[in-house]
């Protein structure tokens, strides 16, 4: 079982206590047996671990614990067999004691096209939502981040975070089993606050920006990463059906119309930093995502548009103050 009590009562002591009363309910509540039916199956990857220690870790550069003198041949490839029993790994890649896990997502192309535009994370309170098994927090405490916080309500990505943090160690880094609207109203209590690949997914994107708002404290910054289409003003994709194979996909915005919505949500300064095509070099399928990836949702005679026809996917990043 993965032990949250550390992370509560720390948490109970600063500007997250009103959550921290709440925490120890969401996390049953997320973590429930009646809710994830291979749930025994996923601790029992984390009891599996093996005890190693990393001589190395760097998380400024990518996601890399230990090197490969640090373990054996035998137990590098039983680490990788209990791993796998978390597949499909999606975001990454890692490089843990020699062994290279090569995820769907090149993760770190993503956080290149972020980092540089950001306000410095040096000692920064973060919170990433929708982070997936948390591979963009690792890279948050590599830039010196003083505590992230991840939110995302898989409980499979939460167990592939502490499978990682168990080879990192006693860190200021931790995944929770919840979704934004779980968190109080008012909280205003981050300093930075990620949304990533989460804003087209959600029903009403006011709301979420208004969620997202109310997590940050005055002075703070939002990154918004997200679909968005080529566009005017007030352009925006509703997909009637499946957006590349996706059912969950409600808007894609123009950025312009996307720097109106924040602008009405009452974010400061929110400017466009990159505006990047998705590749299939950048998603696809490989031995740790082993399903359906990128170059199955395209149209395999235009790369520029999605199987259902619609325009191919384009990923933007934003930031603005509050």
């Amino acid at each position: 079982m993965i032990d949250f009590s550390p992370l509560i009562a720390e948490l109970a002591k600063g500007p997250l206590s009103p959550w921290a009363e709440l925490l120890p309910q969401q996390v049953a509540d997320g973590m429930s047996p009646a809710r994830w039916g291979d749930l025994p199956d996923w601790q029992a990857v984390l009891e599996q671990l093996p005890t190693l220690n990393a001589s190395h870790i760097d998380l400024k550069d990518g996601v890399t614990i230990g090197t490969a003198v640090d373990c054996d041949d035998a137990t590098r490839q039983r680490l990788r067999e209990v791993l796998m029993g978390l597949h499909p790994w999606r975001k990454g890649p890692y490089d843990l004691f020699g062994l290279h896990l090569d995820t769907e997502w090149r993760s770190d192309w993503k956080w290149d096209r972020v980092v540089s535009h950001l306000a410095p994370l040096q000692d920064r309170l973060v919170l990433d939502v929708g982070c997936g098994n948390g591979y963009h927090c690792w890279r948050m405490l590599g830039e010196g981040a003083r505590r992230v916080i991840g939110i995302d309500p898989s409980c499979k990505f939460v167990h592939q975070f502490y499978a990682m943090k168990h080879f990192v160690g006693d860190c200021p880094a931790d995944v929770l089993p919840v979704g934004i609207e779980q968190l109080p109203q008012g909280l205003q209590a981050f300093d930075t606050v990620f949304s990533m690949g989460v804003f087209y997914h959600r029903r009403s994107p006011m709301d979420h920006l208004r969620e997202l708002k109310d997590c940050l404290r005055p002075g703070g910054q939002l990154v918004l990463e997200t679909l968005v289409i080529k566009g005017a003003r007030g352009e925006v994709l509703v997909p009637e059906g499946r957006y590349a194979k996706m059912r969950n996909v409600w808007f894609l915005p123009s950025p312009d119309t996307l720097l109106a919505w924040l602008r009405k949500c009452g974010f400061k300064n929110p400017r466009m930093v990159d505006c990047t095509p998705t590749s299939v070099e950048e998603q696809r399928s490989t031995e740790w995502m082993t399903f359906e990836s990128l170059p199955d949702f395209l149209d395999p005679a235009d790369h520029g548009r999605t199987i259902e026809g619609h325009p191919g996917p384009i990923r933007a990043v934003f930031l603005a103050e509050v």
